[in-house]
């Protein structure tokens, strides 16, 4: 059950996938967390408070605030935890575009966050054919 961890082969088979509703993140107490009537599609608890990940739809519902939302991109990959230099190459390219992304890591893929408005953008630089052989760093 473990992941690709080779950096080639990984960009190679990421196949990026938009998904198709806007998502939010906040920040909320503990307890205003407990209290949620959903479950997130993410959390991440820090001193401060609790991030919450939830879509645009569910913010709305429980009047929770947020200041922008976000589109979900899945690298349906199932790259490892210990892969090295996946994401850095990845948000490279995006950065290179001056497109903001927050990427989340889970157990089987990768997950880019990225402006709404800009979606369509961070799909077609993903999806670029030279992706590959531009951001693996080959030794001579």
């Amino acid at each position: 059950m473990n992941g690709e961890t080779d950096l080639e082969r990984l960009l190679a088979a990421m196949q990026p996938v938009l998904q198709l509703r806007p998502y939010i993140f906040t920040t909320l107490t503990p307890d205003a967390y407990q209290a949620l009537p959903f479950v997130p599609l993410g959390t991440f608890w820090e001193e401060e408070g609790v991030t919450v990940i939830a879509s645009q739809e569910q913010a709305i519902a429980c009047s929770l605030s947020f200041d922008s939302t976000w589109a979900c991109i899945t690298l349906t990959v199932h790259s490892a935890l210990t892969a090295v230099g996946f994401l850095a190459a990845i948000t490279a390219r995006l950065a290179q575009a001056g497109i903001p992304v927050n990427p989340v890591s889970a157990y089987y893929h990768d997950h880019l966050f990225v402006p709404w408005e800009r979606r369509q953008e961070a799909m077609e630089r993903l999806r670029r054919q030279d992706f590959v052989w531009t951001n693996v760093k080959r030794e001579a």
